[in-house]
Formats: structure tokens, C-alpha cells, sequence
């Protein structure tokens, strides 16, 4: 007999369309979706934030959570995000306020993050018990970064778990750090409180709970999850990774190819493809011209970056090369929001370099969009990139990215070289130290090719014909799903289906 697949609960911080901050929010609108696709029962978790609540038609309530500790009671809803079943945590205490999913209006992470997260990490927990208080239940719980870090904990706890669960950590540089005093507010344990657990350096770490109790960590490159296990990329958590090598597992993110199609995609003044490559010079002009930027001199070439401003990001990289790569002619367009002082820095260079050098602070996604198919190239020379999805982006534009060889960008980018633009897996340009003399000699390489049309045109042709989507990455979730919950995999069958 063919046994029904487990099901799944993705319990997620944010999911574009309706509420994203970064990456996590592009996968947790994608990958659960594509699960779908591949017949697994999968339904997602968010917190009630207003922009859930009023972007969600048509939500019910499905269950009443009782409050516990410094925990407050809860409703949760049910709706649909597209085509994927969501349940919505409702609690005006804890999620109904102005801000972001985080912070405040004024960039101040929410002070009560504890109390906010722990409750929603209980809630995904008990959606995998026995006590569930819906008909569906969970047999595997997938968890993303810190903010679900507790629910592993939870579910470790309860004396009546029947979920395995499974963490995936996006960026490990965010470990969701609380005093310790507030341990019992959350309803753990006291023995919780130790190095064998969610202690750290005398505080309370979500992650890495989730680290140490979840069945299974996933991250999201290969590459990554072999360099989170040493220092620096271990950020004090390597030893516990290390130790727990053999469950974690490095899936690639994939992308929307749907939403990042430039053949599709009506950011666009005219749609292209591999074969339509002259209709990309259209949105360069429209690029120029929404960003004040002067068309580029014969041979000079646009460069792109849609980025957090931060030091891990290598902005500062940027900034300090732009002399050396506006001497060869390179002009850039940036839009993106971070450090404060790398803002200021990057405005300043657009008033040093007027029609050569623009910056946008903050985000749009249309523009965002407008500058992977406008630009000529695109630089991201992150220090570390657990994954990254822009440089994945830009190949599906014809946009070869500069990218550093680290996690998501070295699994993703293969350097141009002669043999690999003769063999068709070229997909940019890639160097190995993140310092400025490496930026821009990759930069150089780059624009030796640019000088060079018909290669140039091989190259955006090698980039626009990889496959980034995301049904690779699905299928080696749907096998790691099934590893971890084999027994309530074969049960299932016998358990009636359930609405909700």
C-alpha cells in the first residue's frame, strides 16, 4: 500500500506577498507552495501582524489557546495564502502595534520579542502534540530561524509530542538573545538552562533551542552549512553544529521563477528572453532614467546592487572600491535601507559622482526588479551569504553577478572562465577574498567581457538557461520530511482527513 506523506506545518516570522523584511519571507512564500505541488499536505503558521489580518480574506476562528505563564491567551484563524493552507495566530497584546514584525517605528526591536515569539513557537509545538486542538495535526514541524526557535523545545517538553521537527536556519548571525530571568515566564523548565540546551554565554538563545532539541537542522546552501560548523560563520554556535552533523542537511533555496521571470515580468518596459536579449537595453533606459543615471559611455557599463546595507553584506567593499571602478568607467544603482553610515556613505558618493552613482534608500519591489533587467552586471560581495537569492535573480535576468566564493553564492555562481563559457555553466564572475582588490578584479574581468559582445552575449545565455526553481530544493525537503517522521508517515493513512 502507497502511504500518504506526512503532514507539515511551516511555521514562519513572515511570507511575501503578505508580510516580508528579507529572504526568509521570499522562501516561506515559495517553498511551501511548491511542496504543495508535489502532493504534500503542508499548511503554514504566522503571527496575526495587521498587515496578516487585513490581507487575509475570509479568515475563521478555529481555536481558542489558552494563556500560560507570562504567555497571553490567543485565538487562532484560518485562512489561505494563494493556493497554500495558513493558520493565523491572533493576539492583539502581543502582534496588533505599528512597526514591523520586529521592531518598532523607530528601528527598536520589539522589547517583549521574547513573550511574542515564545508564544507563537508554543502554538506551532502544539499543533504537533496530541493535545492539538484542531482535527489536522502535525506530523512534522518545520521551524525558520530564531523566531520559532522555542517551538522544538516546546514540542521536547510536552510529554505528548507527536511531531518530529525539523529547523532551518536562514542566517545564523540572528540568535534571538533574552535574559535568562525570563526563562520561567516562558514555561520551560529550569534544566532547560544549561549548555545541554538553550543557554548561552548566561542567556536565553532561541536558536539555539532549536539548535539542540529540533530533530533535524537544515540550512540553506551546502556550502554554508559546512562553514557554520567552524569559526567565524559559527558565530559561538559551531561546536553544537559540528556535533550535530550528521542531521544537518545544506538544501539551496530556490527562486519564484514566476515572479522572476524577465519574460513574464510586467516591471518591465518590454519582456525578454535568451533570444530577445536586445529588448534588455530597454529596461537599462528606463533604469537611467528612473535613477537620474547617465547613460554609460561607449563600452561603460551599469552596475546593479539590491542589498541590505550592512558590513556582512560588503557594501563597505563597495564604497571603498567605487574610485578604482568609476576610473574604468563603471556606473552603479543601488537601492536598499541598513547601517546608517553606509546609507550616508553611499549618498555621498551619488553627490561625488552625479549621473554616474545614485542610491535610493529603502525599497521597492518594481525597481528592485527594474535594476536586476537594467543593469549590466550586478555586485554582491557578501563577507558570508548563508544562500543569497539576488545573485540567483540576476542570472535569470542576464545579469552575471559579482559575487564572493561564499555559501549560497559559491553553490550557486560559476566563475566565467574560458572553459566554463565553452562548456555552458558559466554564470559570473566569482573571487575568493572579500577585500577590494579582489572586487575589482573581479569587476575588471567582467568588464573585459562586456567589451566583447558576442561573449557577453554566451555568458547571459549560460546564465538565463540554469533552473533555479524551486522543485529541487521541494523534492529534498519532501525526502527529508519523510526520514524524519516515517512511523506517523505509514499512520497517516489511517487518520481521517480534516477540515481544518
Amino acid at each position: 500500500m502507497k502511504h500518504k506523506p506526512p503532514r507539515v506545518l511551516f511555521a514562519t516570522p513572515e511570507a511575501a506577498p503578505v508580510v516580508k523584511t528579507g529572504g526568509l519571507g521570499d522562501v516561506a512564500g515559495a517553498l511551501p507552495a511548491a511542496l504543495r505541488r508535489l502532493g504534500l499536505d503542508v499548511r503554514m503558521l504566522l503571527p496575526g501582524y495587521p498587515a496578516v489580518l487585513e490581507s487575509l480574506e475570509g479568515l475563521r476562528r478555529v481555536a481558542e489557546i489558552g494563556a500560560e505563564g507570562m504567555l497571553p491567551g490567543s485565538r487562532l484563524l484560518r485562512g489561505r495564502v494563494g493556493e497554500v493552507p495558513v493558520y493565523v495566530l491572533e493576539s492583539a497584546e502581543l502582534y496588533d502595534r505599528a512597526g514591523g514584525p520586529y521592531a518598532g517605528p523607530d528601528g527598536q526591536d520589539w522589547p517583549d520579542n521574547d513573550r511574542r515569539f515564545a508564544s507563537f513557537g508554543r502554538v506551532a509545538a502544539l499543533l504537533g502534540r496530541e493535545a492539538c486542538p484542531l482535527r489536522w495535526r502535525a506530523d512534522v514541524l518545520h521551524c525558520n530561524d530564531w523566531q520559532t526557535g522555542l517551538a522544538p523545545a516546546y514540542l521536547h517538553f510536552a510529554g505528548d509530542a507527536h511531531a518530529a521537527s525539523l529547523i532551518t536556519v536562514h542566517n545564523l548571525a540572528f540568535q534571538g538573545l533574552f535574559p535568562s530571568e525570563r526563562l520561567a515566564g516562558l514555561r520551560l523548565p529550569a534544566a532547560s538552562f544549561d549548555m545541554h540546551g538553550l543557554e548561552f554565554h548566561g542567556r536565553i538563545s532561541f536558536l539555539k533551542a532549536a539548535l539542540y532539541y529540533a530533530n533535524a537542522i537544515s540550512t540553506v546552501s551546502t556550502t554554508y552549512a559546512r562553514e557554520i560548523q567552524s569559526e567565524p560563520l559559527g558565530f559561538g554556535l559551531q561546536g553544537l553544529l559540528a556535533a550535530r552533523a550528521g542531521v544537518l542537511h545544506g538544501i539551496l533555496n530556490g527562486i519564484d521563477s514566476q515572479t522572476w521571470n524577465p519574460s513574464t515580468d510586467r516591471a518591465l518596459p518590454l519582456r525578454y528572453g535568451p533570444r530577445s536579449l536586445i529588448r534588455k537595453s530597454a529596461s537599462r533606459e528606463a533604469l537611467c532614467r528612473r535613477m537620474g543615471i547617465d547613460r554609460p559611455g561607449a563600452g561603460g557599463a551599469l552596475a546593479g546592487i539590491v542589498s541590505r546595507l550592512t558590513h556582512q553584506k560588503g557594501v563597505d567593499l563597495v564604497i571603498d572600491a567605487l574610485p578604482a571602478l568609476r576610473a574604468r568607467g563603471l556606473s552603479l544603482a543601488v537601492l536598499g535601507r541598513g547601517d546608517p553610515e553606509l546609507e550616508r556613505s553611499l549618498t555621498e558618493a551619488s553627490r561625488r559622482w552625479p549621473g554616474a552613482v545614485a542610491v535610493q534608500i529603502g525599497f521597492e519591489e518594481p525597481l528592485a526588479h527594474l535594476i536586476e533587467a537594467g543593469a549590466d552586471l550586478f555586485l554582491m560581495p557578501s563577507r558570508f551569504e548563508p544562500c543569497g537569492l539576488n545573485q540567483m535573480y540576476s542570472q535569470r535576468y542576464g545579469t552575471p553577478p559579482v559575487v564572493h566564493a561564499t555559501g549560497g553564492l559559491a553553490d550557486s555562481v560559476v566563475d566565467c572562465t574560458d572553459e566554463t563559457l565553452a562548456d555552458g555553466t558559466a554564470g559570473g564572475f566569482v573571487f575568493e577574498a572579500p577585500n577590494v582588490p579582489a572586487l575589482v578584479g573581479a569587476v575588471e574581468r567582467a568588464l573585459e567581457l562586456f567589451g566583447q559582445p558576442p561573449r557577453w552575449r554566451r555568458l547571459q545565455r549560460c546564465a538565463m538557461a540554469k533552473d533555479f526553481g524551486w522543485e529541487r530544493a521541494a523534492r529534498a525537503y519532501a525526502d527529508l520530511y519523510r526520514s524524519l517522521a516515517p512511523r506517523v508517515a505509514r499512520s497517516a493513512a489511517r487518520r481521517p482527513r480534516s477540515r481544518p
